[in-house]
């Protein structure tokens, strides 16, 4: 059995716990050890719970704890060389650091790991697919556009999680500047509902269990546009869909 719980995603501060075997990873912390901490808590994990730390880029929102929390409790960090670079040298004598060299898999205790490159504003960026040998979870944040290998990678999975950042039409009508608009909205930014849905519609999806929409916006989306959308491409109802929130992320999911 594979088991997932988000400890809270969006733009405020991102963490996921990956399970199998009792194997237990934690991709990205953008929170505090502390807050990092008192979320593991609610899902009945302390860090010392944890195996090792994966990063998919240097953005405070998935980083500004990592090393904190690593240093706190002896975790090993995976990450990118260009994630590394861009975090600064300061990691290299802080931290326990493993390169992942050019997005080749690696494996972490009973998990198997496939990154796999994604295009955003990052030194560079990764996102996975996590795997026990039966069972596969895939993670996609933080991409500003879907390219046919992002596809080629969730499909045929058991369990994804996709960010729905924003709906177009709120952005745009929106309050933030034109150059963070246009940032957001760019193929280097992040995926609105829509791209969301023509992604997941282009994806063998015959073994999915579970669909969590993620990394909402405050400000220019809501749990319900992102879950019509997503729905819509997966043809089921609305209720099926799950979301992270920021505050609560979401409780354990079974594969």
């Amino acid at each position: 059995m594979m088991r997932f719980a988000s400890l809270g995603s969006g733009s405020q501060g991102n963490a996921l716990v990956v399970e199998a075997a009792g194997t237990r990873i934690l991709l990205d912390c953008g929170f505090s050890a502390q807050e990092a901490a008192l979320r593991l808590a609610r899902i009945g994990l302390e860090p010392a719970d944890l195996d090792a730390v994966v990063v998919t880029h240097e953005h405070d929102d998935h980083a500004s704890g990592v090393a904190q929390l690593a240093r706190r409790h002896g975790l090993p960090v995976h990450l990118t060389a260009g994630t590394l670079a861009a975090l600064g040298e300061r990691w290299l004598a802080e931290v326990a650091v493993t390169l992942i060299p050019e997005y080749q898999p690696f494996a972490i205790g009973a998990l198997e790991i496939s990154p796999f490159p994604v295009p955003h504003d990052a030194g560079e960026p990764a996102q996975f697919v996590f795997s026990d040998g039966m069972r596969r979870l895939g993670m996609l944040t933080d991409t500003g556009c879907a390219t046919p290998h992002i596809a080629a990678m969730l499909s045929g999975l058991d369990a994804l999680v996709l960010e729905c950042n924003h709906d177009t039409e709120l952005l745009a009508h929106g309050a933030y500047p034109a150059p963070l608009k246009r940032r957001i909205a760019g193929r280097f930014g992040h995926l609105d509902n829509g791209a969301a849905a023509r992604l997941l519609a282009s994806l063998d999806t015959s073994r999915l269990r579970h669909v969590i929409a993620a990394h909402l916006s405050r400000h220019n989306n809501t749990p319900q546009l992102a879950r019509a959308a997503l729905a819509g491409a997966l043809g089921c109802e609305d209720g099926w869909i799950g979301v992270a929130s920021q505050e609560e992320g979401f409780g354990w999911r079974e594969i």
